[in-house]
């Protein structure tokens, strides 16, 4: 399935959360391989988007977020209008939560617990969302963070781009 999105132009968007430890995932194979089989520990999923208002506090709370002392074992994120099959693919693994994007969902030994849905994020602020994540990842993770050290997290510049603004893939 070709991408809405001209991928070269999303990825400052999915770049800063790879610049913070958080895998992308552009397959449906790759779903599979972090949310399929029998997994164990804790997984954060962040089905990314180019909508400003929403995506543009998410990238940044789920970035505040992983400086916690305690975050999850497997941080991966998948983009919608980018890699759709791998974005349908994580769909499949929620469970009864309704697709939405941006999204972030907590996975316990494979099984979603917890997740922000854009109706809820585009309500929050960046520092909300983050303290959200915190509070969830004490309860339900237990690898060491943060996932990148203080200084370098402070050098990543989170991208503020309107949605509007992303070109249509033209093919190529």
């Amino acid at each position: 399935m070709p991408p809405i999105y001209e991928p070269e132009a999303v990825r400052p968007m999915w770049e800063e959360l790879a610049e913070v430890g958080i895998k992308p995932l552009t397959t449906a194979t790759d779903v599979d391989a972090v949310l399929g089989g029998t997994p164990t520990g804790s997984t954060l999923l962040v089905i990314n988007s180019v909508c400003g208002c929403a995506a543009g506090g998410c990238r940044p709370g789920v970035m505040l977020a992983l400086q916690n002392d305690v975050i999850p074992d497997n941080l991966v994120t998948v983009f919608a209008g980018v890699d759709t099959e791998a974005t349908q693919r994580a769909r499949e693994y929620m469970q009864g939560i309704p697709a939405s994007s941006p999204n972030i969902v907590l996975f316990k030994d494979g099984k979603p617990t917890h997740a922000l849905q854009r109706s809820h994020i585009e309500r929050m602020t960046a520092v909300e969302i983050a303290n959200s994540l915190r509070e969830i990842f004490s309860k339900e993770c237990s690898a060491k963070g943060p996932s990148i050290p203080k200084e370098q997290f402070e050098k990543v510049d989170p991208v503020q781009q309107c949605g509007s603004s992303i070109p249509l893939y033209q093919g190529n």
